[in-house]
C-alpha cells in the first residue's frame, strides 16, 4: 500500500468515528436525559461545546468569515437539529432514519455543481445500497407517514448536505485551526437553537447527575469531537464519500440497541446492516473530479448526517445526530 493510500485510509477511518458516535445518541438520550426536551438537548450539545472551543482557541472569525460561519453553523447545526427533532417526533424512528439516509444523494448533486465532483455509477449505486440497507435495519410494517414530518426530514437532510458541501468548498481561513473552525459553527448553531428551545419547551429542566453525565457526553464526544473529525474528513476526502459514511450511524445505533439495551436483531436487520456497510465501502472511491476549478481547501471540521441514527423501534422519544 502506498503512503498516499494509507493516508486516505486512515483519514477515512477517523472520519467514520463521527457517524459511529452519532449512533450512540439514541441510547444516551433515552437512558440518561430528561424526556421530551429534544431542542434543549440540541442546545446543550452545540452551545457549551462551541463556547469551550472558542475559549480554548481564542480565535474569532474575521471579515466575511463572520457570515460564512453563521451560514455553516445554521446549515450543519442550527437548522438541522430542529428539523431533525421535528421529523423524529412526527415520524416513526425507522421512517425518520430512511428519510435522513437520502443525504448522500443530495450531497452528490451539490458536489457536482459546486465542487466539480462528478458522481460515478459506483457512487450512486453505493447511495442506493445504503438507503436500502438502512430501510431493512429500521423500517417496520405499518410505519406511519406524516406530511409535515416527511417535509422536515427531507429539509433537515438537505440542510446538512448543503452544509457539508459548502464546508468543503469554502475550506477554512489561513492560520485558523480546525478546533476553532468547529467552535465557530457550534456556537452559531447553538445561538440559533437557544430562542427556539426557549419558546417551544420553556425554561430548562432540573438536572440530576445522570442528565449532567449524558449532556457532557453529547457535548464532548458526540458533538465537539465528532464534528471536528467530520469537518476534518470533509477537507481531505470527496464530499460524497464522506456523506456515505453516514450510513454507519444507524448501523451503530442498532448494534448498541442490541448489545446494551437488549433489543433483538432479526435476520433481515442483519442483512440490512451488511448492505448498508457494503454501500459505505463502495462509495469511498466512486467519484471523478472534473478540471480542478475549485482549489482544495485547507483542513476543516463537524453531521450526518447525521445522520438520523435511530434503532429499530416503532417510535422514539428523542432524535439523534
Amino acid at each position: 500500500m502506498s503512503r498516499a493510500s494509507a493516508t486516505v485510509l486512515s483519514t477515512t477511518a477517523l472520519t467514520a468515528l463521527a457517524p459511529l458516535a452519532w449512533g450512540s445518541t439514541y441510547a444516551v438520550t433515552t437512558q440518561l436525559l430528561p424526556p421530551d426536551r429534544p431542542l434543549f438537548a440540541g442546545l446543550m450539545r452545540a452551545l457549551p461545546a462551541g463556547l469551550v472551543l472558542l475559549a480554548a482557541t481564542r480565535a474569532l472569525p474575521r471579515g466575511d468569515w463572520w457570515w460564512k460561519s453563521a451560514v455553516l453553523g445554521t446549515l450543519n447545526i442550527g437548522a438541522f437539529f430542529p428539523l431533525l427533532f421535528l421529523a423524529a417526533y412526527r415520524l416513526p424512528g425507522g421512517v425518520a432514519s430512511v428519510v435522513g439516509s437520502v443525504g448522500p444523494l443530495f450531497v452528490a448533486g451539490l458536489a457536482a455543481a459546486l465542487l466539480s465532483e462528478r458522481p460515478s455509477a459506483r457512487t450512486l449505486t453505493a447511495a442506493v445500497l445504503g438507503v436500502i440497507g438502512v430501510s431493512l435495519v429500521v423500517l417496520r410494517s405499518g410505519a406511519g407517514f406524516d406530511a409535515l414530518g416527511l417535509l422536515a426530514g427531507v429539509a433537515g437532510s438537505a440542510s446538512m448536505s448543503a452544509g457539508t458541501v459548502l464546508t468543503k468548498r469554502w475550506g477554512r481561513p489561513q492560520g485558523v485551526g480546525p478546533l476553532a473552525f468547529t467552535g465557530w459553527q457550534l456556537t452559531a448553531g447553538g445561538l440559533l437553537i437557544a430562542p427556539v428551545a426557549l419558546l417551544a419547551e420553556g425554561l430548562p429542566p432540573a438536572l440530576d447527575a445522570r442528565a449532567i453525565t449524558g449532556y457532557a457526553y453529547l457535548a464532548v464526544a458526540n458533538t465537539a469531537a465528532a464534528y471536528w473529525l467530520w469537518f476534518r474528513g470533509i477537507s481531505r476526502l470527496p464530499a460524497t464519500s464522506v456523506s456515505l459514511l453516514g450510513f454507519l450511524s444507524p448501523i451503530a445505533a442498532a448494534a448498541i440497541g442490541w448489545t446494551l439495551l437488549g433489543q433483538a436483531l432479526t435476520p433481515v436487520q442483519l442483512i440490512g446492516m451488511g448492505v448498508a456497510f457494503a454501500g459505505t465501502l463502495l462509495g469511498q472511491r466512486g467519484y471523478r473530479r472534473r478540471k480542478a476549478s475549485v482549489p482544495v481547501p485547507l483542513p476543516v471540521e463537524a453531521t450526518m448526517s447525521h445522520h438520523t441514527s435511530f434503532p429499530a423501534t416503532p417510535r422514539i422519544s428523542s432524535p439523534t445526530r
